[in-house]
């Protein structure tokens, strides 16, 4: 392994690519960085701040920040992690996220790096946000109450399905997932079971309709394995499978 082509990620020696970011060069190697917004199969989009690592004491969005030679990386110190767990109880307090109660629960990215993070209880008050459910749809409901804004289901309609039925509307906490359509309601729009956007949101805010806890949506991963080693390619596999619409 050449130096020119390495940088160290917590003292281990990663092999990189050129145009490989530091999350895509980890990812490849089996080396594991929290994240929630990123997708191999999107551009990079930095919005969860998850995956923010340490470089020579400077804090870069590790899903967009280039590899480069001689990188000094840290993505384990006790600081890091622990500002990655206060990421993680910001987002379960905006939201109404009640696991035992969620269909995705088992295999819901933002539950299992949770898990994953030391990250067992919220420590901030709840907002209780009163957000709608849009079962409008034939196949597909939305519960805008477990949203994380990750934006993958906007990139995924605009960039794969070329659809754009998806957008984030306001700022702040303000800001808020929306259907492009004349309702804004999601049977009102193009969307379809079929889409890659109906198969990319890592927690349980776009489900399919008509199975509910009958059915499992896909399996429980991280009930078997850590997110660490499950990945998120086998995640997006579970959320097609037993899916009869597929991707």
């Amino acid at each position: 392994m050449s130096s020119k082509n390495t940088f160290m990620l917590d003292g281990v020696a990663i092999e990189f690519s050129e145009g490989d970011t530091i999350m895509d060069a980890a990812l490849r190697s089996g080396s594991y960085i929290p994240h929630l917004c990123h997708n191999p199969e999107f551009r990079p989009h930095g919005s969860c701040r998850v995956c923010v690592v340490n470089i020579n004491g400077r804090q870069v969005s590790s899903c967009t920040q280039p590899a480069s030679a001689g990188l000094e990386v840290d993505n384990s110190s006790e600081d890091l992690v622990q500002e990655r767990r206060n990421l993680l109880q910001m987002l379960f307090v905006e939201g109404n996220h009640v696991c035992p109660g969620c269909e995705k629960s088992g295999a819901c990215q933002l539950q299992a790096v949770a898990y994953y993070t030391g990250m067992l209880s919220p420590q901030y008050t709840h907002f209780f946000p009163q957000r709608s459910v849009d079962a409008s749809h034939p196949d597909t409901a939305i519960d805008f109450n477990r949203c994380i804004l990750c934006e993958l289901c906007v990139r995924a309609s605009r960039d794969v399905d070329h659809k754009d039925v998806f957008s984030i509307s306001g700022r702040g906490i303000g800001s808020h997932l929306v259907v492009n359509s004349p309702s804004g309601k999601l049977g009102d729009s193009a969307f379809a079971a079929t889409d890659k956007a109906a198969h990319v949101c890592p927690v349980g805010a776009i489900l399919p309709k008509h199975r509910g806890y009958e059915q499992p949506i896909g399996s429980r991963l991280y009930d078997r394995s850590p997110i660490s080693i499950v990945g998120d390619v086998a995640a997006h596999e579970s959320d097609d499978q037993g899916d009869t619409h597929g991707r």
